[in-house]
């Protein structure tokens, strides 16, 4: 379908009282860029070969130019995509997603003088992303489409009087009972989704510093979609689209998910597909994946989503040593089929809190992953619903565990992403912690899970092969550069193994599974609990073993016997 066609579909949908004009201008706009952009197509599927590296650039190393001499180090780890969490203009009073200008980045990110011209800007973070793409090495980031920072000059101007023209970018009322049954997101840290200003109230999904955008008014849809064209223009590889299921509001619903926010997501992927094809567009879905499904379409909307229910039941098989949790929630049962050219994202730990919310984990799962990981009163997120700890934290700061861990993300279906830090084992960080309640006023716990990465002391501390940060880096770099060779891991198939102990009992604790995908095939065997055993499987007889990790394999005097010790881990090349 062409531009034409298919933005005139999603518009009438949108707007059927409103004539098409406005439209047909914008295409014409979008038709005068496409021919400044010399950028060539992205791979189709690129992303599904994706290693991911999350990071906030100022806490990873102070600025882009400390970014770019840090990126042999992550070439070399075995990232080939950069995630960069909000790096637009912004009063940073929830890390960067209260956006006040989107065409502009954080002067203190870039490390310029404010006396800066807006090209030397430009050209420095062009600059950033030649040298990323030298390496191979991709850069997507942050952009909240569903809400700005009060002070973004719309809402600036919306405030000023009730005809401005920037007041229905905005949703007004001076009744708090509309969308009443819109959920409280930040539920402890908000008591409504109103905050007054004036004689009226405006309507908020998050912070009340982060009034939401109405979509229901066609030049919020048309000057949102600019935002994402003009990063395109200057050469970034893909959009994390933040806060997506809450973009459309209608009363007497609950605000998420409404059917006709699709159209939205339509009309931003038909216009960036159409300017630089294959460029990646991730939904940021906090939802069961039979609702985020949705947000991939027919192939027409977002290219990824989050598995966000994947997360947990990890940690819940990890503290059980059972894989049942992990095997339950990838089941077609739970997680639906998705088009071809789709993917889940995965990951085990991100820039939030262990997020233990109802929308996708039961009030029993909630109970028992929360008891079994929140070990300090501090870690305790939004009254239970969710742990603000570090992976390291997380798991009692056991490089075996933590190896575990990443084995069985790395190798589960998906493109898996890495939060900075935890690469080395990086642990909760108080100091910063303390330092940003001050500067924000709110007790946020998420803060612990953030803070500076000390380079001079992690160098020294990767150069002592027996220091903490050393054993998890040595282990996350050979898994990370394996599964990077391995396509199975990022489009095969997986098929579950039993596996059985000695007395032909069939073993939980051992999470067994084949990927393959053409002539790529990997058998993963994982042993999830603290004990040493031996297995016996009839996938272990007829084929020589060849560990891609480099561990020992122990094998039996009979034929399909394995030894596995505590938390061991094997990817075997079939």
């Amino acid at each position: 379908m062409e531009l034409q066609q298919s933005l005139s579909l999603y518009w009438s949908k949108l707007y059927p009282e409103m004539d098409q004009t406005k439209l047909s201008t914008f295409i014409q706009e979008i038709e005068d860029l496409k021919k400044t952009i010399n950028f060539t197509p992205h791979i189709r599927e690129w992303y599904k070969d994706a290693i991911i590296y999350s990071l906030y650039v100022d806490l990873f190393n102070e600025n882009f130019l400390g970014l770019v001499n840090k990126l042999d180090y992550l070439q070399d780890l075995g990232v080939n995509c950069l995630w960069l969490l909000p790096i637009l203009d912004s009063p940073m009073k929830d890390a960067g997603f209260d956006i006040r200008n989107y065409d502009q980045i954080r002067l203190d990110l870039l490390g310029l003088p404010e006396s800066s011209t807006i090209e030397e800007r430009k050209k420095l973070f062009r600059d950033f992303l030649h040298q990323a793409h030298q390496r191979g090495i991709k850069v997507i980031f942050d952009i909240a489409i569903n809400h700005t920072s009060d002070e973004h000059p719309w809402f600036v101007e919306a405030k000023k009087s009730e005809d401005n023209p920037y007041r229905d970018y905005y949703i007004w009322s001076k009744d708090k009972n509309l969308y009443k049954d819109a959920r409280i997101i930040f539920e402890g840290l908000c008591e409504s989704n109103w905050e007054k200003e004036g004689d009226w109230f405006y309507f908020h999904r998050f912070f009340e510093f982060q009034p939401d955008l109405n979509f229901r008014n066609p030049d919020v849809l048309i000057d949102m979609t600019r935002n994402f064209l003009f990063w395109l223009s200057q050469g970034v590889d893909g959009f994390r689209a933040d806060a997506i299921p809450y973009l459309w509001k209608e009363d007497g619903t609950t605000c998420e998910n409404h059917p006709m926010l699709h159209n939205v997501v339509k009309f931003f992927r038909a216009v960036i597909d159409y300017v630089r094809p294959n460029t990646l567009l991730l939904a940021e879905a906090c939802q069961k994946p039979q609702e985020v499904v949705k947000y991939f379409g027919e192939g027409d909307e977002c290219n990824a989503g989050y598995h966000f229910p994947l997360m947990p039941q990890i940690f819940k098989s990890l503290a059980s040593g059972s894989g049942q949790p992990i095997e339950n929630i990838l089941s077609p049962a739970v997680t639906p089929q998705i088009p071809d050219a789709a993917q889940w994202f995965t990951f085990m730990r991100c820039h939030d809190e262990l997020s233990l919310e109802l929308v996708y984990v039961s009030e029993e799962d909630r109970k028992y992953i929360h008891d079994n990981y929140c070990l300090k009163p501090e870690w305790n997120f939004r009254l239970g619903q969710g742990v603000s700890a570090r992976l390291a934290e997380l798991l009692q700061r056991s490089p075996e565990k933590i190896g575990l861990a990443y084995s069985i993300m790395l190798s589960l279906p998906g493109t898996p992403i890495v939060y900075y830090g935890d690469e080395f084992g990086k642990l909760n960080d108080q100091a910063y912690y303390r330092e940003m309640i001050k500067l924000s006023g709110k007790d946020d716990t998420r803060f612990l899970v953030r803070g500076k990465i000390n380079w001079d002391q992690l160098e020294k501390d990767l150069e002592d092969e027996n220091s903490f940060s050393s054993m998890v880096y040595k282990e996350t770099k050979i898994l990370l550069n394996v599964r990077k060779d391995h396509p199975c891991f990022g489009r095969g198939t997986i098929k579950w193994i039993k596996v059985f102990d000695e007395n032909d009992k069939e073993l939980n604790t051992v999470l067994t599974y084949v990927r393959e995908y053409r002539n790529d095939k990997v058998l993963v065997i994982q042993n999830l609990s603290d004990n040493e055993f031996w297995i016996k499987s009839t996938i272990l007889t007829g084929f020589g073993f060849n560990d891609l990790l480099g561990k020992n394999l122990i094998q039996g005097n009979e034929a399909g016997y394995l030894l596995l010790k505590p938390f061991h881990y094997h990817w075997i090349k079939i």
